[in-house]
């Protein structure tokens, strides 16, 4: 494991003892409750998508340590706020082990995470749904979880802070045809998420007019990717569509590169990534396009671009799912203070209520939490507005917002514009019927 990835593993493994927040200035702490409310954190800190779980806990421990600075000794909901961390490892079943240990042990009425869908999924069928218990994930895409939602399995308990890949399949096909991407091969992981991904890029961009010469799906964590490099190639496409995450889709691309595969790329939202430009060389990806999930800037878009970085341990405020999972503990935390109970129930309802229009507007730094909690307190409404930008939650959890659109050039990720949710709909209206 590179130095790097080992230092931001041990900082936010090191900084969640015992599952709380990094101690706070010895002033803080004085006027500190004697009580903590720890939720649960279930996340990838390792395996593929270990640097999108590293960078969401530091989020969420800026979120709770600023949201604790700004309660004071009155606290929220009359204690601290922490969160116990446990490490998903980009597996389904660690991660209903782990989620079960929070819920069955330690007793947590909510639990932020999974990371990847294919650890969502397991957990709200297996945990949260069926005990009733609050799960609320920065990054799990997969359409298959409003699915769930509309059948009942989630019961209520589960909310995300990104976008569907409903949304983002078609904003991905409408963009690869808008660069010229009009003919490409797929290698995709063969998981819920990049099934979906694929199958609503697929009816969007053949829709559109695109071809797709190939698909190959892969398995995680493979020593090579060579036989599914060599598959995709035979059919000579001009450009690849990897959806994948940076661990094996470094590999992938490396590999792609190394066969005499073009170097034209079309990339999903989790490999927005430094590490994958150092890896597979920036060199090789100044034609390489990508969509995500987008941010409306707001105030408190601009703080979390001051305070991340400072405190991340080398995490940019770029960071996949940093922004999202920041905003997932700013929601959790104030929904707890909204409920003034530590109670799942309470909480669930809450978070609709401190997201809905009609309140007070509130962003996110010692200001502005601040003046959240004291407005609860005075028993007015409110309305969180992110990094981001403004959510609120649908009946099955979900969140609409416009995507990013970005490329790669010269070991830079450059935003070239959004695409609006209302024109990704419009996208949609011309689609055949499934």
């Amino acid at each position: 494991m590179p130095i790097l990835r080992r230092a931001a593993l041990a900082a936010a493994l090191a900084t969640t003892a015992l599952g709380m927040p990094a101690p706070a200035p010895a002033q803080a702490q004085a006027q500190a409750p004697a009580c903590t409310h720890n939720v649960g954190m279930v996340v990838s800190l390792t395996g593929p998508a270990g640097r999108f779980g590293q960078a969401a806990a530091k989020s969420v421990e800026l979120a709770f340590n600023e949201l604790n600075a700004a309660a004071g000794a009155q606290g929220i909901a009359g204690c601290r706020l922490g969160f116990d961390l446990r490490d998903a490892q980009s597996q389904g079943s660690v991660a209903v082990d782990q989620a079960r240990q929070l819920v069955d042990l330690r007793r947590v009425p909510a639990i932020i995470g999974g990371i990847i869908s294919s650890v969502s999924i397991p957990i709200v069928t297996s945990v949260t749904g069926p005990a009733g218990v609050v799960q609320v994930s920065p990054a799990s895409s997969s359409p298959t979880l409003t699915r769930m939602a509309t059948e009942g399995q989630t019961r209520g308990w589960f909310f995300r802070t990104i976008t569907s890949d409903a949304l983002q399949g078609t904003a991905a096909a409408r963009y690869a045809m808008d660069q010229g991407l009009r003919k490409l091969a797929i290698i995709h992981v063969n998981n819920d998420f990049g099934v979906n991904m694929v199958a609503e890029f697929r009816r969007a961009y053949v829709a559109l007019g695109g071809e797709i010469v190939s698909t190959t799906p892969y398995n995680q964590g493979q020593a090579s990717y060579a036989p599914e490099v060599t598959n995709a190639l035979r059919s000579d496409p001009p450009a690849l569509y990897l959806v994948s995450y940076p661990g094996d889709g470094t590999t992938i691309a490396r590999t792609w590169i190394q066969q005499g595969g073009p170097a034209t790329f079309l990339l999903n939202d989790g490999m927005n990534s430094a590490d994958f430009i150092r890896d597979v060389g920036p060199r090789f990806l100044n034609n390489a396009f990508g969509t995500s999930s987008g941010t409306v800037t707001t105030p408190s878009t601009e703080y979390f671009a001051r305070a991340y970085p400072a405190m991340s341990g080398g995490f940019g405020a770029g960071a996949p799912a940093a922004d999202r999972a920041f905003d997932a503990a700013a929601i959790l935390g104030l929904a707890i203070a909204k409920a003034g109970s530590f109670e799942a129930p309470a909480i669930r309802d809450a978070i609709r209520a401190v997201t809905a229009p009609g309140g007070t507007e509130i962003h996110a730094g010692p200001e502005g939490f601040a003046r959240a909690l004291a407005e609860l307190r005075a028993g007015r409404a409110i309305r969180y507005v992110g990094v981001i930008g403004a959510v609120e939650f649908d009946g099955n959890g979900d969140i609409t917002g416009p995507f990013r659109k970005w490329r790669i050039q010269n070991g830079e990720i450059t935003t070239v514009g959004q695409m609006t949710v209302e024109e990704v709909q419009a996208v949609q209206r011309q689609l055949p019927s499934r």
